[in-house]
């Protein structure tokens, strides 16, 4: 006799396989969600693009600020190393990655100046400033044994046979300025370009350039030192950490540079990760890390600048800088 057939209750016949619906669909909205670009923002590390040689002011700026923005966003986050060309190479590796939110460009006058001369595949208008990091003006540097006491004394040499002068660039900030500042005393410079600043001090030292435009977060160590000698501030105010050092305004030297350090990304990027990373980046730049970073550099908090106006800063050192170019002959109207 046949066992008798166990029927059911229809509320279970229907749940199962709803259940199974249920499950196929919540798949197909997340991997609808993963395609569309809706994922939770930051979803994997962040990378922040230098085109500046580790050891320099670049470099150091980008990895104190980590420290905080890291905690922040949640997320790793890297300095990422892309050299050669004036930030050429850099801007041209940013181009290339997705406009996610995942990549961030570390600006300085030097990628303005790239694309002032319409190097690097992006142009000013393609950037949307995040945050300003440092602003870091240039100090004239010699050996301490070289022999110059003051900044006049070395323009003189320079009127008598140009001042080998080093830089990380030829047609670069540190470049354009030594430029500017010899033709304002009526001297001349010789350009020798090296890798970047950490390495422009180093050759310094060594005797195998009279001078260079060093910026003070990576020629403070040197003058406290003693193997450098700080003979002008590029600036209208002096600096705290060198406060006997003058201005080239004091001198009467109507030139001043400053190198500014900030972060960028892409036009195109999300608006919601932008503002994401304006406040993961601040967090950073607020952290005890950092702000301890520009104690001991000689840089105050002053500095820091958020979105607006890192933004509206970035477009008029890039008419600064074309207009510079134009004036020494490197870029026509």
């Amino acid at each position: 006799m046949s066992s008798p057939t166990r029927r059911l209750p229809f509320s279970t016949l229907i749940r199962r396989p709803l259940r199974r619906i249920s499950l196929i669909a919540l798949w197909v909205v997340s991997m609808g969600a993963c395609d569309s670009g809706d994922e939770i923002y930051p979803s994997r590390p962040i990378d922040i693009v230098t085109h500046a040689s580790p050891g320099g002011g670049t470099d150091a700026t980008a990895r104190a600020m980590l420290v905080g923005a890291r905690e922040a966003l949640g997320v790793d986050m890297a300095v990422l190393f892309r050299g050669g060309g004036g930030g050429v190479v850099a801007m041209s590796y940013v181009e290339s990655r997705a406009r996610d939110g995942h990549t961030v460009l570390a600006v300085t006058p030097t990628h303005l100046l790239a694309m002032a001369r319409g190097q690097g595949g992006i142009g000013i208008d393609d950037l949307v400033g995040i945050v300003r990091a440092t602003d870091d003006p240039l100090v004239v540097a010699v050996r301490a044994d070289a022999g110059f006491a003051t900044l006049n004394e070395l323009l003189s040499l320079g009127r008598e046979r140009p001042i080998n002068w080093g830089t990380g660039l030829v047609g670069g900030g540190d470049h354009l300025a030594g430029v500017l500042l010899a033709r304002a005393a009526g001297a001349e410079i010789s350009v020798v370009p090296f890798a970047g600043g950490g390495e422009v001090a180093a050759q310094l030292i060594g005797g195998s350039i009279d001078a260079a435009g060093l910026n003070i977060t990576e020629s403070l160590q040197h003058f406290e030192r003693g193997s450098l000698t700080a003979l002008a501030v590029m600036a209208e105010q002096r600096l705290s950490a060198i406060p006997d050092v003058p201005t080239t305004i004091e001198l009467g030297i109507d030139v001043s540079y400053t190198t500014v350090r900030g972060y960028a990304v892409l036009k195109g990027t999300p608006e919601d990760r932008i503002e994401a990373l304006e406040r993961g980046l601040l967090a950073g730049l607020d952290h005890a890390a950092f702000r301890q970073y520009l104690k001991g550099v000689g840089l105050s908090e002053a500095s820091i600048a958020g979105r607006e106006v890192w933004d509206a800063q970035l477009r008029r050192l890039y008419e600064d800088a074309r207009q510079a170019l134009v004036e020494v002959g490197m870029v026509t109207e």
